[in-house]
């Protein structure tokens, strides 16, 4: 293994889950971004193999840099997500470029991305584009390796979450004809394998290989198992030849994050029936490949669990709402600094709820309580393991504990009845002598029903969770002495 990998798209969705796993299997990987801060934040940025660059991968002299030394280079670009109806021009363009660069810096292998589907005049514009890109890439005598995918399937994908988002919202649908056209999809994790393994194996250079999953399945049947997966009844979906892949991707940018701009190509690839035309991707490199359902069941389950790697969004700034990530997410989120250490602020955090009861508005916890006992919750009765501390797993009230990092964070996740999940979130951090508690209350919202509850709790949110924060801050600062200090 190993050898310098230019890794291309790196801050996207599919770069950014990429990049990690080359890392792993002892690759050196350069990473070509317009701003290398936006790989800052990812837990493999500080990897001793990793080179960032800066530059523009529509630039001749930005490419000779980040090609220059590199024995392969994943191509991972698209414009699908700027404005403008020239996105397939520009993508057809870059991928000259880049295949000619690449030529002079004696780079030997390409690997791109590209969208399965039939071939012919029928194909929808988006996918036509792909054709061009992988037309353009392999027009030097570099050798390429071409995947096609349909549908990607995980957490923070576009077109999974645009059928999760519609799926959680509409419980009566109107769709286009689409609907019943057969496709293929991929888990993130299997195509994933096909990415990485594809450069380790020689046979699969110059090849262009269709990559899926498990199952031929229609989007109709995707929604009935995303439903299915999400706990929600099986949605009524009415299918009329009325509506145009514009009139969707309109509609979309509606009840969506996804702007319309996106929605546009992607709903106009769903007119293409894309399946794999032979199984010579599985031949080459043999992988044990998740079904549909599971492949939603792990997407749905990391977003629950707020383990989002990355989103469609992450490649540049989409209209839409700013801190959605993988499916819509509200939060209440407030601070305060306290005069005391972090040790006495966890500590205070930690003997939330029970018998302690919630440092303010006991009475609303308790009539929320109440409500849920009425409808088969656990309510309030389960109180706490212990008065003072917390572990993993311990039951809390209406709550769970799924993370504790001693004097650090504190993660609920409820186990009330609601229509949707929410977790409550509480975290110490230190700048020099300063303390801050930061607590975040955040909420899945499941349907429609979802949405209203979120929005009929909202006005109680004041009493609650800022009353809690300020008993809590009252409770560090008591504990570290700071009444007895003011007073003498």
């Amino acid at each position: 293994m190993g050898g310098r990998v230019l890794v291309t798209g790196a801050t996207g969705y599919i770069g950014g889950r990429l990049v990690p796993l080359l890392l792993q299997r002892g690759f050196t990987v350069r990473c070509l971004a317009r701003d290398a801060k936006k790989l800052g934040s990812r837990t493999w940025s500080e990897h001793e193999n990793l080179e960032v660059v800066e530059g523009d991968a529509g630039s001749e002299e930005d490419l000779t840099r980040c090609l220059e030394g590199c024995d392969a280079a994943y191509y991972l670009l698209h414009s699908m997500i700027h404005a403008g109806a020239e996105y397939a021009e520009r993508d057809r363009r870059m991928a000259e470029t880049f295949a000619k660069v690449a030529e002079r810096q004696s780079v030997r292998r390409i690997v791109y991305l590209g969208g399965l589907g039939e071939t012919g005049d029928s194909l929808s514009e988006h996918l036509a584009s792909r054709r061009e890109v992988e037309a353009a890439l392999a027009s030097t005598s570099v050798e390429v390796t071409v995947l096609r995918a349909a549908m990607v399937i995980g957490s923070g994908s576009a077109s999974f979450e645009m059928l999760r988002y519609l799926v959680e919202r509409l419980p009566i649908m109107v769709t286009p004809r689409w609907v019943d056209t057969e496709c293929q999809p991929i888990s993130i994790r299997d195509a994933l394998h096909y990415l990485v393994t594809s450069l380790e194996t020689p046979a699969t250079a110059g090849r262009t290989l269709d990559i899926g999953g498990q199952d031929i399945v229609t989007y109709r049947q995707l929604m009935d198992l995303t439903a299915s997966e999400l706990g929600l009844p099986k949605r009524l979906v009415l299918p009329v030849p009325v509506l145009t892949p514009r009139l969707s991707s309109l509609w979309i940018h509606l009840v969506t994050p996804l702007s319309h701009r996106i929605a546009r190509p992607l709903t106009e690839g769903l007119r293409n029936r894309v399946v794999c035309r032979n199984d010579e991707a599985q031949r080459l490199m043999p992988n044990e490949l998740l079904s549909t359902q599971a492949a939603i069941r792990r997407a749905i389950d990391r977003s629950l669990e707020g383990r989002v790697d990355t989103s469609w969004s992450d490649a540049g700034a989409i209209p839409g709402d700013p801190e959605w990530a993988g499916g819509t997410v509200f939060h209440d989120r407030r601070s305060a600094v306290v005069r005391a250490s972090a040790a006495s602020s966890f500590r205070a955090i930690c003997k939330i709820g029970g018998g302690n009861g919630w440092y303010a508005a006991d009475v609303l916890w308790r009539l929320r309580g109440m409500l849920d006992r009425l409808v088969g919750g656990p309510g309030l009765r389960r109180g706490r393991r212990d008065p003072e501390s917390l572990r993993h797993g311990d039951a809390l009230d209406f709550w769970r504990v799924v993370a504790v990092d001693p004097d650090h964070r504190l993660r609920l996740r409820a186990e009330m009845k609601l229509p949707g999940v929410a977790f409550l979130e509480f975290e110490v951090t230190t700048e020099g002598q300063r303390t801050t508690i930061n607590q975040c209350a955040s909420f899945y919202p499941r349907g429609l029903a979802g949405l209203l509850y979120w929005y009929a709790v909202l006005p109680l949110h004041g009493m609650v969770f800022s009353g809690m924060l300020r008993g809590i801050v009252r409770s560090a600062e008591t504990e570290s002495g700071v009444e007895a200090k003011e007073q003498s």
